[in-house]
């Protein structure tokens, strides 16, 4: 049986981050990144819907070991091949193991270590193989989706419906919608993304169905104050000032939204009413019943949607549906939209772990009845940590902190002659509390019940706040409170 001090399941923003701070911080590690696709870069290899693109600025998704040098809102595409510049700059390309899903994980207390069990074969092949890996350190990147089925509402009629009917997860290269009539149901981020990329890359016309309004915030999709610095200041210095930018304002807008959310909710609304037509119902269709951060707010790149309203390409229709029809979809109010093509951009199916079955000495690790520590490792499961992006801001500000625990976690273990790190459940003197409070999209509120539990204190508090962080995991003690180590 191969054994290796770390492996790493996933190579996406989050494997490759961890990758490169074991290189660099813990070079003596042998380690190997398990990705159970044909290709590395995760979710920017996965979808491929017209428009793809990121939802918040690359200085701050982008790592900080390597500056962004594009437009501050990237589409799809510059976004992967800036994830595979980075792995194969690094070397870390060469360490990824592509076609290898990982089954289950079980931790062996006598052996200190780790039995991993793969599955090898890729996404095409109806034969695979399995293998059995044994590693020290496990590291979890698997995102938080489940990537082989998107979330799909049963709709009435759905098998009446002459057209196709797709899901961006699963964008087929072949769909032709030239000239044609469609309709994007949803109204989160993907759905924003979308309706303009279709109406601008050639579809007839694009109506956006929703059942109720989101917050849509046009930003620009350029930094200027990058694109003067880069002029003047070499391109790390220039990157690491923009990306500090962008931490600060943006952590000062949630904090905004949470402290004065009538206030917040007045000037997102305001915002959108100014870049629509006159006499538009802006209070039917971008008015939402909650307040500004209880769902992600989505962006609207130099304020696209908006412009495909006023010019009649697109349109809102806020309604519900009663059934799919042969020619397009029955609203409840009695309107018919007209189809050629039906999007259902209705949401993730949310997972941990990539679901990778994880079990301490063959028992099973119940969710639901652990608790989290520093928002990375769960509660009585040794030598594991897990990387789960912030809700309010870049995914990979988290995925940098998290990566670097671990390195901590490895090197303080390494310098005391310490096997094993299990984090402790506090037990009564910490009140439990939902693993994501104050957020309730969808994909969210259907799982709560089965992911771990958050405490109401640190360190076993999930914070949502990139600028708390620093402070609770790349500058707290590494064996402190919560924090059982031990030698075989």
């Amino acid at each position: 049986m191969e054994h290796l001090d770390v492996i790493v399941v996933g190579a996406g923003i989050s494997g490759i981050s961890a990758a490169w701070h074991l290189q660099n911080l813990c070079p003596s590690k042998s380690y190997a990144i398990l990705e159970k696709r044909d290709q590395l870069g995760g979710t920017w290899d996965l979808f491929r819907y017209p428009g793809v693109r990121a939802d918040t600025d690359m200085y701050t998704l982008g790592f900080r070991f390597r500056p962004w040098t594009g437009p501050a809102i990237a589409k799809g595409g510059p976004i992967l091949d800036y994830l595979r510049g980075t792995a194969a700059q690094a070397g870390i390309d060469a360490h990824v193991r592509l076609n290898h899903k990982v089954i289950k994980a079980d931790w062996r207390s006598a052996e200190n270590r780790w039995i991993v069990r793969v599955e090898r074969g890729g996404e095409e092949s109806r034969i695979a193989s399995c293998v059995t890996l044994s590693c020290s350190f496990l590291v979890l990147c698997s995102g938080y989706y489940y990537y082989e089925e998107g979330y799909s509402p049963r709709f009435a009629g759905s098998e009446a419906f002459r057209g196709p009917i797709i899901h961006p997860q699963f964008w087929p290269a072949t769909v032709d919608y030239a000239g044609k009539q469609v309709v994007v149901i949803g109204s989160g981020s993907t759905a924003v993304t979308l309706v303009p990329a279709l109406a601008d890359s050639g579809a007839g016309h694009v109506t956006m169905l929703q059942r109720s309004p989101t917050y849509v915030m046009a930003e620009p999709d350029r930094d200027i104050l990058a694109e003067r610095l880069n002029r003047w200041l070499p391109p790390t210095v220039a990157y690491a000032v923009v990306r500090w930018k962008n931490i600060v304002r943006k952590a000062a807008f949630y904090w905004a939204c949470r402290r004065w959310p009538h206030r917040m909710r007045a000037r997102l609304i305001g915002q959108a009413r100014r870049q629509l037509p006159d006499g538009y119902d802006v209070d039917k269709h971008f008015v939402p019943q909650y307040n500004p951060w209880d769902q992600r707010l989505c962006v609207a790149p130099n304020g696209d949607l908006f412009r495909t309203i006023r010019q009649g390409r697109t349109e809102v229709v806020t309604d519900t549906i009663r059934r799919f029809t042969a020619t397009g979809i029955l609203l409840e109010s009695g309107r018919e939209l007209p189809a050629d093509i039906i999007v259902t951009a209705t949401g993730l199916n949310l997972q941990l772990f990539g679901g990778t079955s994880v079990s301490v000495d063959g028992r099973p690790v119940d969710l639901s009845r652990t608790m989290v520590y520093k928002g990375s490792m769960l509660t009585g499961v040794p030598n594991m940590v897990f990387i789960f992006g912030y809700t309010n801001a870049s995914w990979t500000l988290k995925a940098d902190l998290v990566s670097e625990f671990a390195c901590r976690l490895l090197k303080h273990m390494d310098a005391n002659g310490l096997d094993r790190v299990t984090a402790e459940h506090p037990g009564a003197d910490v009140d439990e509390r939902p693993f994501i409070e104050d957020f309730s999209p969808g994909y969210v509120l259907r799982v709560l019940d089965w992911m771990p539990k958050q405490g109401s204190r640190s360190p076993w508090r999930v914070n949502h706040s990139y600028l708390r962080d620093l402070g609770v995991i790349r500058r707290g003690r590494v064996a402190g409170e919560g924090l059982r180590f031990a030698a075989n």
